[in-house]
């Protein structure tokens, strides 16, 4: 993320609204990034999880809360961590902050690591900056898809331990 002035992001995520978020992802896109993230899945073990964020509380953004710390709490909060094989990744888009992070459990991150994640993320804003939401994220989603299948291959029937459901807030 670029570095901006505080004033200008408190006021950035204080204009945000619930509409935008709708605006860049109606229930079609969600619906379309959830297949993607079912059909990623049936080719390897791993979890992934997209989460998307309008904007953070005004208070998160005085004591100066970073979308890679928003990330890393909801990485917790979802229990993406907690995969049997250590390999599930969130992708994580704060709209105010025009800022996409992607994280990975240590099973997965030991295979691709921060370069290789952050290739994927500037892709991904790449699009986002054409105005092309809904396919920067379901390219993200088959990035990591790729890298899941190469390191954790589908064996069969495997379980899904987390929700391919995105989640707004």
């Amino acid at each position: 993320m670029k570095k901006r002035h505080p004033i200008l992001r408190f006021f950035s995520h204080l204009f945000s609204t619930p509409w935008h978020v709708r605006r860049h992802f109606p229930k079609s896109a969600l619906h379309h990034i959830e297949q993607a993230i079912t059909t990623s899945e049936s080719t390897h073990s791993g979890e992934i999880r997209f989460v998307v964020e309008g904007d953070l509380h005004p208070l998160d953004i005085l004591r100066g809360v970073t979308p890679r710390q928003r990330a890393i709490t909801l990485f917790s909060q979802l229990g993406i961590w907690d995969t049997e094989q250590n390999n599930g990744v969130l992708i994580y888009l704060l709209l105010a902050d025009h800022d996409v992070e992607i994280l990975a459990d240590r099973g997965i991150n030991r295979h691709l690591g921060p370069q290789g994640w952050e290739s994927i993320c500037k892709a991904m804003e790449a699009r986002f900056r054409q105005g092309k939401f809904e396919e920067g994220v379901i390219y993200g989603i088959t990035e990591i898809g790729k890298s899941l299948q190469q390191h954790f291959p589908s064996a069969g029937e495997g379980k899904n331990e987390l929700s391919n459901r995105p989640i707004v807030l």
